[in-house]
């Protein structure tokens, strides 16, 4: 039977700007549940990503009932977990752990879910023949799977540093099947976008913190959709540029969102309200609110 009572959080690097705090507890408290959800910032305690480990055993120990777990810790905590969800395990990456009631630490990801969920409610008639991604860091690496998932024929993973590009594309390869993802270089990203249905952002670029383009504008045309991972702001150059010239979009919004619900309904058993929640994001991230 679920409890009404949660203590959460999030381990990570320069977490401090996170919206997954106000998230997860707003709708908490719209469900009548005491839900406290705690920043637990590396870079603020002075420990390296390798103590996520001895983190993860503290908040067993203190009684948590989960943590997510962002940047630079969401391969490193696997080897401190007793068991992972097959979609954690086939991507390497764990973004969130809930302790169960016996005690065992399990990870999972939903990142993949997450963006899914959300290219599947924003983007639903989307051509998937030929999908260009760049960036092959730990969102990549979800996304990638994520829109194979969804049913894309093929996926160009495209990354500044190549070996990391190789790694992913091998990797998506050995789960979806030879020739379902290539790897390239940025300097191909022209004829990529040339001949290709959709882009996938999944670089830091955008952010408030690295603001501009990941690529001259030129490249776009009207008949690209464009998929941002970034949601602060949610309103990235890229997909502003991107909208003015006829392309259709996707903010990262809705990714944080459903990777938020589905958290939550691991850590609580209970099932959250996108809808309402999709609203808190907008109002969160500086945006109109959304209409509720």
């Amino acid at each position: 039977m679920p409890k009404d009572s949660y203590l959460v959080g999030l381990i990570g690097s320069g977490i401090g700007p996170s919206l997954s705090p106000a998230l997860h507890e707003r709708e908490a408290d719209r469900q009548g549940l005491r839900y406290l959800y705690r920043l637990v910032d590396i870079d603020t305690l002075g420990v390296p990503a390798e103590a996520v480990g001895d983190l993860v055993r503290a908040a067993r120990d203190l009684g948590f009932d989960g943590l997510n777990i962002t940047h630079p810790c969401k391969q490193e905590v696997i080897r401190h977990l007793d068991a992972l969800s097959a979609q954690a395990e086939a991507l390497g990456a764990v973004n969130t752990v809930v302790f169960e009631e016996d005690g065992r630490a399990v990870g999972h990801n939903t990142d993949v879910t997450g963006f899914a969920a959300s290219f599947a409610r924003g983007l639903p008639d989307a051509p998937l023949e030929r999908v260009v991604q760049l960036g092959a860091g730990g969102a990549g690496a979800a996304v990638a799977h994520a829109t194979l998932t969804l049913g894309a024929e093929r996926v160009t993973v495209v990354d500044a540093m190549p070996e990391r590009a190789a790694r992913l594309a091998d990797s998506l390869n050995r789960h979806f099947g030879d020739g379902r993802a290539l790897a390239a270089t940025p300097d191909r990203l022209a004829d990529l976008l040339a001949g290709a249905d959709g882009l996938v952002h999944a670089t830091p670029t955008g952010m408030a913190a690295h603001p501009g383009l990941p690529f001259a504008a030129g490249l776009l045309h009207p008949g690209l959709w464009v998929a941002e991972v970034v949601y602060r702001p949610l309103e990235t150059e890229l997909l502003r540029t991107a909208r003015a010239l006829g392309c259709a979009t996707l903010d990262g919004g809705g990714m944080a969102v459903f990777q938020a619900v589905d958290a939550f309904r691991l850590f609580t058993g209970r099932e959250p309200d996108s809808v309402r929640m999709l609203a808190d994001i907008a109002e969160l991230a500086g945006a109109v609110p959304a209409p509720k």
